[in-house]
């Protein structure tokens, strides 16, 4: 299985889809870093941490030049119904549903085992090249501490 996409390649440029339906493609994100945090499925515990911590951070995130996005494998619809629930005002979360997994899998997070992401945080710098990134196990909630010392 390929790995987790290293610091100094080309981040894989993609277009996807935001809860709100809206398309998000890095590209339009030049000239800010982007924060890629991955979490396996929507509507569990951990994941739902994961997106609420990004979303409490997103302007300490933002004082950093830092767009935080939030990526899984599950349908936009879902997403959306998601996004309502946990309350996410800022916090952008993009659905890699079909092709199942397609940007999931460029870049070095996608499981087969569980048809779903792994948890990883890859942060890309304000030209498109990745400057960190980090794959988690999967019940351990990533520290926003660690992406912020990062930038």
């Amino acid at each position: 299985m390929e790995d987790i996409i290293k610091s100094g390649e080309q981040a894989p440029e993609f277009t996807l889809y935001d809860q709100n339906g809206m398309a998000v493609s890095l590209q339009e994100l030049r000239g800010k870093k982007v924060l890629l945090s991955w979490h396996p499925l929507a509507w569990t515990g951990v994941c739902t941490d994961q997106m609420r911590l990004l979303e409490r951070n997103y302007q300490r995130l933002a004082e950093k030049n830092i767009v935080a996005l939030g990526i899984s494998v599950d349908p936009q619809p879902s997403k959306a119904a998601w996004a309502k629930v946990l309350c996410l005002s800022e916090l952008k979360i993009l659905a890699d549903f079909y092709p199942l997994g397609q940007v999931t899998k460029a870049y070095g997070v996608f499981s087969s085992e569980y048809g779903a992401s792994k948890r990883a945080n890859v942060l890309v710098d304000e030209s498109g090249k990745v400057i960190w990134s980090k794959k988690y196990e999967i019940k351990t909630l990533p520290d926003v501490e660690e992406i912020l010392a990062q930038a």
